[in-house]
């Protein structure tokens, strides 16, 4: 059988001006993780629009896509074409689940949900002659399931080649989140057996891993075993946490020796009562400060991430919120606009009060506004929000943060890890066009790798690598 799998690009992702890293991070584990379960002579072909172009020729029986909600009607054109083409034609992922009519338009089954469990059954009544239009996840599990197909894997277009994931969803439901949809009728957050995390982490190659987990943390005990089974591997690695997590006792000092060296922390605002909006729980009442210090006391550097557009926000949101991350030492930091997301809490809530803009799929990207907020036009949300990201990396900015680091090489670090993230992005693109990016993973090692080297002052003791 002749498979065909596809992750479509962003508009952004492919233009002829301009790529920005990001795109060029990751491979698509999901669909090489789906193709573990197709057999050994199935002929199989694994393209992400992100970082090639794809062959729209070919001939393939069962074309597989990945459907994100800013991706969708460029996933839609590529069904409609293959269906045309005499292919049968599956979609499955994130805005399929949330708008399971709108993709069925375009599809000839399509996926509800994650896909350990459904996938497959679909595999066995196609190759029955009778797969079903609708497959809806019920059975929530990682017992069993195939070794990702890694020689799909095109490396030497990924910054990041070794990602991976060993665990499902999140324990914490909050109402901006578009996962939490996802997992609707089953469990929303499960782990791998320890051993079986242990044995794929053995299985890449280099030093260098990012676990692309939503919350890494989530199950302590899991994470706790994940990472006193790391140790000594001699990895570097980078994944996302809460602030709850980082503060928890014991958990974080484990994870920093089992080779932790950067973290993607959701702050997302400096307002409490933003927070009780959105139920982010988790966040209430911890102090942020805190949590920042004791990350970078243990040579972990942040990735602070921030949603402007909450109902509390007005036009002082932009410089307060960025004069707080580099006055706390942030190496680097992610905004983003509110966005409502189909089927989640915010969503339906703004769809109550009538505060939906419209329902162009390609503009809810975190970039552009799409509702009405309260306490700021829409004109002034989106001018904040690229003033922000123009603030927090202007060269006086990069200084002024680097400069909170008491070591010449903390400053050092600071600024270059700064810098190779947005000061050099027209280098980027040139790297990218060059499908080079693979050639740039040893300076994020040295980096990564020299921000776990000082002691700790309190751990009082060097961090082992």
């Amino acid at each position: 059988m002749k498979v065909k799998m596809i992750l479509p690009a962003l508009t952004e992702a492919i233009s002829p001006y301009f790529r920005p890293i990001k795109y060029s991070l990751f491979p698509p584990l999901g669909l090489a993780t789906l193709a573990g379960y197709l057999n050994e002579d199935d002929q199989v072909t694994l393209q992400d629009e992100h970082v090639e172009r794809l062959d729209l020729n070919d001939e393939p029986e069962l074309v597989v896509i990945q459907v994100y909600i800013t991706s969708a009607y460029r996933a839609y054109k590529l069904a409609d074409h293959y269906r045309a083409r005499g292919a049968y034609v599956a979609l499955g992922g994130l805005h399929v689940t949330s708008l399971p009519d709108e993709a069925a338009r375009h599809a000839d089954s399509i996926f509800l949900g994650p896909g350990e469990d459904i996938w497959p059954a679909f595999l066995a009544d196609y190759r029955a002659g009778n797969p079903a239009k609708v497959y809806t996840s019920r059975v929530r599990t990682l017992l069993g399931v195939p070794r990702i197909r890694r020689d799909l894997i095109k490396r030497n277009l990924y910054l990041v080649p070794n990602s991976i994931v060993v665990s499902r969803g999140c324990p914490h439901v909050c109402d901006f989140c578009y996962k939490e949809a996802f997992f609707k009728g089953g469990k929303s957050f499960y782990t791998l057996e320890v051993d079986d995390a242990l044995a794929e982490i053995n299985r890449l190659p280099g030093r260098h891993l990012y676990f692309l987990d939503d919350h890494l943390f989530g199950n302590p005990r899991f994470a706790g075993a994940l990472f006193d089974g790391m140790r000594g591997m001699g990895r570097l690695w980078q994944a996302a946490g809460t602030v709850q997590a980082v503060l928890r006792p014991e958990l974080l000092e484990k994870a920093v020796a089992s080779g932790l060296r950067s973290l993607f922390v959701g702050f997302e605002t400096l307002n409490p009562s933003n927070l009780q909006e959105q139920h982010k729980y988790q966040n209430l009442n911890r102090d942020y400060g805190t949590a920042i210090r004791r990350l970078h006391d243990l040579g972990v550097m942040v990735n602070g991430s921030f949603v402007f557009g909450m109902d509390n926000d007005d036009e002082t949101v932009f410089d307060r919120t960025v004069e707080w991350a580099v006055k706390q030492g942030i190496e680097t930091a992610t905004f983003h606009i509110l966005t409502p997301y189909p089927t989640t809490a915010l969503y339906e809530r703004m769809a109550q009060q009538e505060r939906l803009l419209h329902s162009n799929w390609d503009l809810y990207d975190t970039r552009h506004v799409v509702y009405r907020p309260a306490k700021l036009t829409p004109e002034a949300l989106e001018a904040g929000y690229w003033r922000a990201y123009r603030d927090f990396y202007r060269w006086s900015s990069i200084f002024q943060g680097a400069w909170t680091k008491e070591r010449w090489n903390e400053r050092l670090r600071h600024v270059a890890y700064a810098t190779g993230w947005k000061k050099f992005e027209p280098a980027w693109d040139v790297i990218i066009r060059a499908k080079r990016a693979s050639s740039m993973l040893p300076v994020l090692e040295t980096i990564l790798a020299a921000f776990g080297r000082h002691v700790s002052q309190r751990m009082g003791k060097e961090m082992p690598l």
